[in-house]
């Protein structure tokens, strides 16, 4: 009978210990919360996209004789959205000499022309932040710009195909 009273009284001290620990309130750490700062920065990017401006056929015999050859091409600008003072400008070509020239192979043989801003080709198109063409970001989608050439009229030039090649700089 002993033993059986002790496995009743052990019974109950596990009965007992089990209710006690299920009524006790169970312990748990305090809380504290704080904040995490984030952070980036955007700094202003552009890039350009070269294009062509092909004039054409000149012809100085009789169509030009009087008359300049006009015609216009375009490229596109992307740059960050409202980066501040940006501006495109353009140098004078690699055959500049007082003024813009295209070459036919490596003659010596030249076709003055020029580059403007506006349709009206009465402000040139310069390589300076007063010559070149303000630029102000909307957005970071592509933007094409045009350009508007004019080959003047009553050049005597030698047959051939003139090419010139002008540098493009967006400045931010």
């Amino acid at each position: 009978m002993n033993r059986n009273r002790i496995l009743v009284t052990a019974a109950a001290v596990i009965v007992i210990v089990g209710v006690a620990i299920v009524a006790v309130p169970r312990l748990h750490a305090d809380t504290h919360q704080a904040n995490l700062t984030v952070q980036a920065s955007v700094s202003a990017n552009c890039r350009l996209t070269g294009g062509t401006l092909n004039f054409g056929a000149y012809d100085p015999v009789v169509a030009n004789v009087g008359t300049d050859l006009d015609n216009t091409g375009t490229f596109t600008v992307a740059c960050t959205k409202s980066a501040a003072n940006v501006w495109i400008g353009m140098d004078g070509g690699v055959n500049y000499s007082g003024g813009r020239r295209m070459q036919v192979g490596a003659t010596g043989n030249y076709l003055s022309y020029e580059l403007y801003k506006e349709a009206a080709r009465t402000n040139v198109w310069g390589n300076t932040q007063p010559t070149g063409v303000d630029y102000t970001p909307t957005s970071k989608a592509p933007t094409t710009l045009t350009v508007y050439g004019r080959v003047p009229q009553n050049q005597d030039v030698a047959v051939g195909s003139y090419t010139d090649t002008v540098v493009m700089t967006v400045n931010f």
